[in-house]
């Protein structure tokens, strides 16, 4: 086997026969062969471009090679020892030296680190000065020393301000130099201090440079306007909007303040007044910083049921007491504040395709599964039988199967008035909620009819009009904070919490992870609320990290005062649009009448049946095991049974025996699924298209209609090659040698004749990306070749 001498020219995929250029992202590995006498010769050129010398001017194949020099914007001779950008793996390692004259094959395998110039297209941009006035921003070239280190990490608008030209810690004295540890900084990245590479050039951020070009003045201020978008859409907003925003408010508020009151005593096992307090921090403080002009944050079922789990199994395990509303409180404040940590962890680390983490039937059956817990736990207060609950062993914490045999056991003993309470509200509630379905097309004012604010006002009238409480049917009773103040602020993350840290550490991230996907699919739904004729807020842009900080922020400032999880909600989200809210103002004034609420109207709760409570949480439930038959339906009509069997396995997980591990089960799936794919690597054989000289295709996909080189191994790399996918690669190319496919099992014997395999080419134009692994790799495979003849 050689992987040198003749060789057939390199060959390029049929999908790309029409590109007569260089790879966008150029891998700087070249490829060997033969090439042509003129530099323009052949589909690909036999070497790749440095990002200096893209469009280099019209030159002789004799000419030496030109560069652009983007501080002068001129075009000069290269100097003579060698360009410091070169690949990064490449600048202090060589394998071989190529020392054949111009024109000559390189003799030394099929890839090379040495660069040359390529031919020159035939219409180029002579100067970064044209690139920029057609619209071509690209990159800029001086970025690579200090900027390139310090924004890599912290991205530009850090990196920009800290370290950036003109800098707020670079002060320079008469002599023009950089004073201070701001220097040593600088050389530590590899600079000279002075905002100058190591060559003396200056060097700023592709942003900075853009936007220096462009005239814009106030950088710092362009950062400060993106990353608090409040500064920037209250200079937009006007009184137009406060009619649209107070109504939508309002309506909010009639529906989820009761629901707060559920979720905090129902499902969260806190004193109800912590779940108004999700309503007070929450929504004002993601109205000054998240990207979503629309979307409005509250607790939702899915969070108060996970953090409920702590609580109990902090009463289980002796910390605490089903009468110690105090502890639970802070119990449930540790949860929040910790959820909202790791959320914005997440935020400042750049992490906001996080959301993509989790799949489709995980998430499917995960929310399923817990409106069917709810749906079930919201039974047994609802049929009147907490008191018999908590007397027999096991029942109150333990799973959806022992509450159903212990519903069924003691259906005669249910209390009639507490059914018929509880039971009224759920039929009332779902009736409006599908009249609303049905006539919002040709009537959208129906949307604004409070059927929940009006149930829970009706119970309370009723139940204190005729006595029901005397009857045996339970109230809220007196709504008041667990300290006696109406805003209690304890810091979560003190010494003595450390325990309650340890229980709730894998709770608050699944919580942060299942909260930032919700709110991620209500943001995208929404839009950047610019309205269908753009008469809303303008120049708001989504961001999936920015989203991060925000909720994180949000949910650090609430866990200090004790509330749910609080997250971007769908439903919510869309209330508030469908009602008149264009702005985030709607949120800050949900945030003003809950405030209202806690401070003059909870006495009015004090008659509120417990029963209607649950009944509008098992509304909630229903809403989330509604959709789960169509995604069951579409997946059997695919026959997608691996997806099918994860959701069937986390919905019986978490039915028959935990939440945790319905969790547990889930969260590793989809990780290892995930992993897999990204480590396997997906190379191809390719075959020549009968008739043509040079287009090929995938030999596996179509190995009748395609022609073999003979003797000829050719192999395409279509995707970066990282450590992830790069540890299974020799063995793929071995399965390609000795049957012609990937998809064989190693126990075949082989069946492809070694004469077939004399010479292999590599097509590397898909490599766009090459880490220190995949390098090492790629070399070792190469010096394999090499060394084997």
């Amino acid at each position: 086997m050689s992987s040198s001498g003749s060789r057939p020219s390199t060959p390029r995929s049929h999908s790309n026969a029409h590109l007569q250029r260089n790879p966008s992202t150029p891998s700087r590995l070249k490829q060997s062969h033969a090439p042509g006498s003129s530099p323009s010769e052949g589909p690909y050129s036999p070497t790749f471009a440095t990002p200096q010398s893209r469009f280099p001017p019209p030159q002789s194949p004799s000419s030496p090679p030109q560069r652009i020099d983007p501080a002068e914007n001129t075009f000069r001779d290269p100097p003579s020892t060698p360009s410091p950008l070169r690949p990064r793996h490449w600048r202090h390692y060589s394998t071989h030296d190529c020392s054949q004259p111009e024109g000559e094959p390189c003799e030394h395998g099929t890839f090379s680190p040495n660069i040359r110039p390529t031919s020159p297209p035939t219409s180029v941009l002579s100067t970064l000065d044209d690139v920029a006035d057609q619209g071509y921003g690209g990159r800029y070239a001086r970025g690579q020393s200090v900027v390139g280190g310090v924004n890599g990490v912290l991205g530009d608008a850090v990196g920009d301000t800290l370290f950036g030209d003109g800098n707020i810690f670079s002060s320079r004295g008469e002599d023009g130099k950089s004073a201070g540890w701001s220097e040593s900084l600088r050389h530590w990245w590899g600079g000279a201090g002075d905002g100058k590479d190591g060559r003396g050039q200056k060097t700023m951020s592709t942003t900075r440079w853009l936007a220096t070009k462009h005239g814009i003045k106030n950088k710092r201020r362009m950062y400060l306007v993106y990353y608090f978008p409040f500064l920037q859409w209250v200079t937009q907003y006007r009184w137009a909007f406060f009619k649209g925003d107070l109504v939508a408010a309002l309506t909010m508020a009639s529906f989820y303040i009761p629901m707060s009151l559920s979720y905090a005593s129902n499902l969260g096992h806190i004193p109800p007044i912590n779940g108004l307090y999700s309503f007070v921090f929450n929504p004002f403080i993601y109205a000054l910083l998240g990207s979503c002009p629309q979307m409005v944050v509250g607790p939702e079922a899915a969070g108060s049921l996970l953090l409920g789990t702590v609580v109990k199994n902090s009463i289980e395990g002796g910390h605490s007491g089903d009468e110690d509303d105090a502890m639970n409180a802070r119990i449930a404040g540790v949860v929040t504040g910790m959820a909202g940590a790791v959320i914005f962890v997440a935020g400042l680390t750049r992490l906001g395709f996080l959301d993509s983490v989790l799949s489709r039937p995980f998430l499917r059956g995960f929310i399923s599964a817990i409106g069917f817990v709810i749906l079930v736990d919201q039974l047994i207060p609802e049929m009147g039988l907490v008191h018999l609950a908590k007397h027999v062993g096991g029942v109150s914490h333990g799973s959806s199967l022992d509450k159903i045999i212990f519903l069924v056991e003691n259906l005669r003993n249910a209390h009639g008035l507490t059914c018929a309470v509880a039971f009224g509200s759920f039929a009332v509630i779902m009736v409006c909620r599908e009249l609303k379905r049905r006539l919002q097309p040709r009537i959208p004012s129906v949307a604004y009819i409070p059927d929940r604010f009006l149930v829970v006002v009706l119970s309370a009238v009723f139940t204190w009009h005729f006595g029901w409480d005397k009857q045996g049917l339970e109230i809220l009773g007196d709504v008041r904070s667990s300290t006696g103040s109406p805003f209690p602020f304890r810091f979560p993350f003190i010494p003595t919490h450390m325990q309650h840290v340890r229980e709730a550490m894998s709770t608050s991230f699944l919580i942060a992870l299942l909260g930032f996907f919700e709110s991620s699919v209500a943001a995208k739904s929404l839009g950047e609320g610019d309205g269908k004729h753009g008469d809303g807020l303008q120049g708001m842009s989504l961001s999936a990290n920015r989203e991060l900080v925000a909720l994180g922020v949000a949910n650090v400032v609430g866990g200090c005062f004790m509330a749910l999880p609080a997250f971007g909600g769908y439903g919510r989200s869309k209330v508030n649009a469908s009602t008149g809210g264009k702005t985030p103002m709607s949120s800050i004034l949900l945030s003003l009448i809950t405030v209202i609420c806690i401070l003059f109207l909870l006495p009015y709760f004090h008659y509120l049946p417990k029963s209607v409570l649950s009944a509008m949480i098992s509304v909630v439930a229903y809403s989330l095991v509604e959709e789960a038959p169509h995604d069951i339906a579409f997946f059997l009509h695919l026959r997608a049974w691996p997806e099918l069997f994860l959701m069937a396995l986390i919905f019986l997980a978490t039915i028959f025996y935990s939440l945790p591990l319905g969790i547990a089960l889930g969260i590793g799936l989809s990780l290892l699924a995930v992993i897999r794919h990204a480590t396997k690597p997906r190379i191809q054989i390719l075959g020549k298209v009968p008739g043509t000289a040079d287009e090929f295709e995938n030999a596996e996909t179509n190995p009748g209609g395609l022609e073999m080189v003979e003797g000829c191994l050719i192999v395409k790399i279509p995707e970066p090659l990282t450590f992830a996918n790069t540890g299974d690669l020799k063995n793929r190319l071995r399965r390609l040698e000795r049957y012609g496919t990937t998809a064989a099992h190693p126990a075949l014997p082989r069946v492809r004749e070694q004469r077939h395999n004399e010479n292999v080419v590599f097509d590397i134009h898909g490599v766009t990306g090459l880490d220190g692994s995949g390098t090492q790799v790629l070399k070792e495979i190469v010096d394999g070749y090499v060394g084997r003849g």
